[in-house]
C-alpha cells in the first residue's frame, strides 16, 4: 500500500531512508535495491527531543539531521511515517470517481463521509476492489458506491514536516500513517500469509497501541488501543516500586517473581485487542488465524505468551527483515535480530516509495 500524504513522483528509486517518528523514539532504517530484491545498509533508534507534544519544525531538522547522520547514507530521498496522534486512517464508502476527485470531496466534506470535522487536512485515497456476491457477481459501478482507504493528516503538519526535512537537507518524497508501514512490512516479510489468510498485525507503541486486520491481502479494520508500552512500564515501576529505567530492563527480561504482576497490566490491553477481533470476525463472519505482533514490547516473549492466553488466538512476534539481504555494520549485525520487531513500521513505510 502507496496510500502517502505527500508524494513526489520519481523514476524507480534506488534507495531511500525512512523515519518512523513514534512518541518516544524515532526508527529510521536506510535501504537499497538489489537485484528484484533489497538490502537492510543501516538503521538507527533516537530518543525524540521531546516526548509531550509535535516537534517544531527547527527542533524536527535538527533531530533528522543527527539521525540521517547515523546511517551514513548518501541519498537524500526519505520517507516520513506519523504516528496516529497525527494522522488518520480510515475506511469509507465514496462515489465512484477518480481518487483526485475523492480528495477534493473529502476536503470539504469530511463529516458527511468520515463522520467527523476535520477542517485544513490534506488526504490521500486507495480504492479497494469492489465486493463479490455470494453468487459471484460485482454491483454495476453506477449503482455501486466505491470502497476507500482513506489517509489524512493537516496541512499545517505535513507543511511543517517538509520544511524541517528540506532544513536538514532532505528530500521528502512521501508522508504516510504509521498503520500503512506496518501492513506493508509484513507482506514483504510473509507475502503467502499476506494474501490468503485472515490475520492480525499488532503493534506496541509507546502510548498506543494498533490493531490491523488484513482479511487476503486488504487492510480491512484498523484500530487504536489506547495503552501502549509507556503506560505498562509506568505502572509496573509503580507497582515494583523501582525507577523507569529499572522498569523497562525488567519489562523485557520479566523475572519470574514480577510475571503476576505484568499479566495484570496486560489484561486490560488483551481485552480491548479482543473486542477488535470480535467486531471484525462478527461484521465479516471471518476468522482470525494468527496475531503478529511487533514493537519495542514485543521483544519479550513473556508478554507475547499473555497476550495470546487473553486474545485466544496463536500470537507471534515477526521479524521484519526476514526478506532481505542484511548489509550493516559487524556492530549493528549483532544487535539486529533484538531491534528488528521495532523496525517494522519503518521498513513497511521505505517499501511504499521504492
Amino acid at each position: 500500500m502507496a496510500l502517502a500524504l505527500i508524494a513526489k513522483t520519481s523514476k524507480r528509486r534506488d534507495q531511500i531512508i525512512a523515519f518512523d517518528l513514534g512518541g518516544r523514539t524515532t526508527k529510521a532504517v536506510h535501504l537499497q535495491r538489489r537485484g528484484e530484491g533489497f538490502a537492510l545498509k543501516a538503521f538507527a533508534i533516537f530518543d525524540a527531543p521531546i516526548f509531550e507534544k509535535t516537534l517544531s519544525p527547527d527542533l524536527l531538522a535538527d533531530h533528522l539531521k543527527a539521525v540521517s547522520a547515523s546511517l551514513n547514507s548518501s541519498t537524500k530521498q526519505s520517507v516520513l511515517i506519523i504516528g496516529i496522534n497525527d494522522s488518520i486512517l480510515r475506511h469509507a464508502e465514496l462515489p465512484m470517481i477518480p481518487a483526485s476527485d475523492m480528495r477534493l470531496m473529502l476536503k470539504f466534506n469530511s463529516k458527511n463521509y468520515l463522520q467527523q470535522e476535520l477542517p485544513d487536512h490534506v488526504y490521500d485515497c486507495q480504492i479497494l476492489p469492489p465486493k463479490v456476491a455470494p453468487n459471484g457477481d460485482t454491483a454495476s459501478k453506477a449503482a455501486q458506491k466505491a470502497r476507500v482507504l482513506v489517509g489524512g493528516a493537516k496541512k499545517q503538519y505535513l507543511d511543517d514536516l517538509q520544511t524541517a526535512t528540506r532544513a536538514a537537507g532532505l528530500n521528502a518524497v512521501h508522508v504516510t500513517p504509521s498503520q500503512v508501514g506496518t501492513a506493508n512490512a509484513f507482506e514483504m516479510a510473509e507475502p503467502e500469509l499476506f494474501q490468503k489468510e485472515v490475520i492480525a498485525l499488532v503493534d506496541l507503541g509507546f502510548r498506543n497501541s494498533t490493531i490491523s486486520i488484513i482479511n487476503q491481502g486488504e487492510l480491512a479494520l484498523s484500530r487504536v488501543v489506547a495503552i501502549g508500552g509507556d503506560r505498562l512500564t509506568a505502572s509496573l515501576a509503580e507497582t515494583l516500586n523501582v525507577s523507569y529505567a529499572e522498569a523497562e530492563s525488567i519489562k523485557v527480561g520479566l523475572p519470574e517473581e514480577v510475571q503476576s504482576a505484568m499479566q495484570a497490566l496486560l489484561m486490560p490491553l488483551g481485552r480491548e485487542l479482543r473486542a477488535s477481533l470480535d467486531f471484525f470476525e462478527h461484521q465479516q463472519d471471518k476468522t482470525v488465524s494468527h496475531v503478529f505482533i511487533s514493537g519495542g514490547s514485543a521483544r519479550s516473549p513473556f508478554i507475547i505468551e499473555n497476550l495470546q492466553t487473553e486474545l485466544m488466538i496463536q500470537c507471534k512476534g515477526w521479524n521484519p527483515v526476514s526478506s532481505f539481504a542484511i548489509e550493516l555494520s559487524p556492530q549493528q549485525i549483532g544487535e539486529i535480530e533484538g531491534i528488528a520487531p521495532q523496525l517494522a513500521v519503518a521498513i513497511g513505510g521505505a517499501m511504499a516509495a521504492l
